[in-house]
């Protein structure tokens, strides 16, 4: 495993933030199951903030079995599962229900084209990242049966991991970025819209071919492709949270690049 860096807390709620920043790179998978975190004094140096704040984040993340910290010398914090509990973290948004149309509307602008760079510039290293994450929730599914709905943050968890290697793939660090705050936001969005579990066969089957559209390089056929994976939330939001809203795949024109745009 690579180094990580992770960020300045830059808020007074440091405990908070410095629980959703180590559970994030595990939901996203950048940590991965049996990976050790940095150690405490370089979790305090990067985050900014006081060892003792470091503990009690560790500490929250150990009691809810996501973490491992193991005594010694060669001890340390490992991840122990890649699930996080929803309860573990207090979402440090303001989003209302009003913006999800907003959040919505920016992954529309957004996506589509990261898929697009990520066909220019992915390598099959990048492709098998995103089979691994199908093969993971497959794996899920197979499982958990009947019952996947008591899986379903894991199945979501997932979901994310595979939007944000397809950035990874674009070889962009901004990209990348803008494609994590975006993943927060729309996974409170989707909170918001959703009601009903995730439709397994048919998000197993879109992320087949979001694939296989990416390797083809085929930008006409990718704009197709990602156009039905985001309609799904689009569909659920204006149905049931604001049916008077213009929808969002009724974007004008020039906001929505033609389908061989790079």
């Amino acid at each position: 495993m690579s180094a990580l860096i992770f960020s300045p807390v830059q808020t007074r709620r440091t405990f908070e933030e410095a629980v959703e920043q180590i559970a994030e790179r595990i939901q996203l998978g950048e940590l991965r199951v049996g990976d050790q975190l940095p150690p405490e004094r370089a979790l305090a140096a990067q985050m900014q903030i006081s060892r003792p704040t470091v503990r009690e984040a560790l500490k929250i993340l150990a009691d809810s079995g996501v973490i491992e910290v193991r005594p010694g010398p060669t001890g340390g914090a490992f991840v122990r599962s890649e699930f996080v509990p929803r309860e573990v973290i207090q979402r440090r948004s303001d989003l209302r229900l009003h913006e999800v149309g907003g959040v919505l509307e920016a992954r529309r602008l957004l996506e589509p084209r990261v898929a697009q760079l990520a066909a220019v510039h992915g390598t099959e290293p990048d492709f098998e990242a995103m089979e691994r994450t199908i093969a993971l929730q497959v794996k899920l599914a197979e499982s958990a049966g009947s019952e996947l709905i008591a899986h379903e943050d894991r199945f979501l968890g997932l979901d994310q991991r595979f939007h944000l290697a397809i950035a990874r793939a674009t070889g962009n660090s901004t990209i990348v970025g803008l494609m994590r705050t975006l993943l927060r936001r729309l996974d409170i969005a989707r909170d918001m819209a959703m009601h009903e579990p995730p439709t397994v066969e048919w998000s197993l089957d879109i992320h087949r071919q979001t694939v296989d559209a990416i390797r083809s390089g085929d930008m006409a056929r990718i704009e197709v492709v990602m156009d039905e994976h985001l309609a799904e939330l689009e569909r659920a939001w204006e149905r049931d949270l604001d049916p008077m809203r213009p929808g969002i795949r009724d974007l004008p024109h020039a906001l929505r690049p033609a389908a061989g745009a790079p």
